[in-house]
């Protein structure tokens, strides 16, 4: 076990961490109790507010100064040489009847699997997408040959037309980051940095959310439509911690911000709550 956690992991570092997690813990408890206590032990009501603020400041540069350190320290740690991200289910690897019970093995394989379809599914997506379906003049009868050929699903669209709508978009959303580029000539790219994952477990919630919205927004007719759609149904996390969920009414679920957006009203919701 110690040969598994040593290859690409400062265990130094990873001890010191875990202190400075205690560390951390220990300065946000104080805030919470400062908040609990509220204003005492002061004669006048100008003098407990003063105690107050001086203390509740305090506590907030220690909370701040504590995550800073461990920041710092989660650099130094390094990752494990895992090649797949499997989170939790690596400490399968270390079972000492690996022979009778291989799920780490299959796991693995059942990652590389679902991998290899989803690539061949995108490229099956864009081939159908590109070419229209015929049924043969036997199915069809006579009258087939007199129907007009169907027209391809996809749309080629001028760059100047594209150019105009997202300078549109950009506008309607000053807040958030839009940038389009043409990588291969005319063919055009919006980047939107949605993919890169978040050491923060709300945020990984919001991107798999996200994921689920593009899959959702589909009108391949106008392009345009789905593009403000999903635009403005990204910015309603504008307020992903100032919206209460709206099925419960609570701010916080299991620690937890309401991270569901409903498609249609934009509403905020729990996972658990907007089953």
């Amino acid at each position: 076990m110690a040969d598994v956690l040593s290859v690409g992991v400062n265990l130094e570092a990873f001890a010191q961490a875990i202190g400075a997690i205690q560390a951390l813990r220990s300065s946000v408890t104080r805030v919470f109790d400062c908040l609990k206590d509220g204003m005492r032990n002061k004669e006048t009501l100008e003098g407990r507010e003063k105690a107050f603020i001086a203390h509740f400041q305090d506590h907030l540069h220690s909370v701040n100064r504590d995550l800073n350190e461990l920041e710092r320290l989660s650099n130094l740690v390094g990752k494990p040489s895992e090649n797949h991200p499997l989170h939790n289910s690596g400490l399968l690897s270390l079972d000492p009847v690996q022979d009778k019970t291989p799920l780490y093995s299959q796991l693995l394989q059942a990652y590389k699997w679902s991998n290899k379809l989803q690539y061949h599914a995108g490229l099956a997506s864009g081939l159908l997408n590109q070419q229209s379906l015929k049924r043969s003049a036997n199915q069809m009868g006579v009258s087939a040959k007199r129907r007009p050929k169907a027209q391809p699903t996809t749309l080629v669209l001028p760059p100047q037309y594209v150019d105009d709508v997202i300078s549109r978009i950009d506008r309607m959303f000053p807040e958030m980051s839009i940038h389009l580029s043409r990588p291969n000539g005319t063919s055009a790219m919006l980047l939107l940095d949605i993919w890169s994952k978040s050491n923060y477990q709300v945020f990984q919630k919001v991107t798999d959310h996200a994921t689920t919205a593009l899959l959702h927004y589909q009108l391949p007719q106008m392009p345009d439509v789905v593009v403000r759609s999903f635009m403005t149904w990204l910015r309603s996390y504008i307020k992903l911690f100032q919206a209460p969920c709206q099925r419960c009414g609570k701010f916080l679920q299991d620690g937890l911000p309401p991270t569901w957006r409903d498609f249609r009203t934009l509403e905020a919701f729990h996972d658990t709550c907007r089953q």
